[in-house]
């Protein structure tokens, strides 16, 4: 993925915002050598889909979860929920899971900011990407009839000296505890940690109906639900 690069003359972000609007203007266009990458394009550049319906605060994990991924979604959160923090934001999740840190400061984002976060799983939520599934705001969680959700424990891998494997080895156990505890505090259906572990122990895919039962969404979606803010509006 291409770096994000400062392109010369170009002035801070702040003064490339344009009043009441989400989109900066002045940024090199896609494909050139100082485009930013390809997760920032949904916030950055000019987007018809978010610009003539900018009401809808849409937000898309899509792929996996990593440094860049994790950074675009946590400012478009932020961004907002600043614009607006009384309203709701919806994310759409499509993701084979990735880097635990990276997921984790994503939902810690999504329970830190002011709005409720709305999540929708649209095709997949493996891994990190069912946590921050069941993380949305109560009883705003869904996911689409075809949609495939998997949860597992985490894994990981280190070499080098056998007292340098002993610690990682215990910070993997320590993340693994504190991923059951915020499956434990989001699931609808009460569960104890104990329980989870063993769900956990392997690969466990599930279908809407499975996620359902378990607690992970709580509705599974055959339309889109309309926004209540946005009906006002028009």
């Amino acid at each position: 993925m291409q770096r994000f690069t400062r392109a010369p003359g170009l002035g801070s972000i702040s003064k490339l915002l344009r009043p009441g609007s989400r989109s900066i203007s002045g940024l090199p266009r896609p494909g050139s050598q100082y485009a930013p990458p390809k997760a920032w394009v949904t916030l950055f550049l000019p987007c018809p889909h978010f610009d003539s319906k900018p009401q809808e605060r849409i937000v898309f994990l899509n792929g996996p979860v990593d440094d860049t991924v994790s950074s675009s979604v946590k400012a478009q959160l932020i961004y907002l929920e600043a614009e607006a923090p009384e309203k709701p934001i919806h994310l759409y999740i499509d993701t084979p899971g990735g880097s635990v840190n990276a997921g984790l400061s994503i939902y810690d984002t999504m329970t830190y900011i002011s709005s409720p976060v709305t999540t929708t799983c649209i095709g997949q939520a493996a891994s990190m990407g069912s946590l921050l599934l069941c993380g949305g705001a109560p009883k705003k969680r869904f996911c689409l009839p075809n949609s495939s959700i998997m949860i597992h424990q985490p894994s990981g891998g280190y070499y080098g000296q056998a007292s340098d494997i002993a610690i990682h080895a215990k910070e993997i156990l320590r993340v693994r505890e504190r991923l059951n505890e915020i499956y434990q505090r989001h699931l609808t259906k009460p569960h104890s940690l104990e329980e989870i572990e063993r769900l956990m122990e392997r690969d466990k895919f599930m279908g809407p109906e499975e996620a359902l039962e378990m607690g992970i969404v709580d509705e599974i979606l055959t339309k889109r639900v309309k926004d209540e803010d946005t009906d006002e509006k028009k």
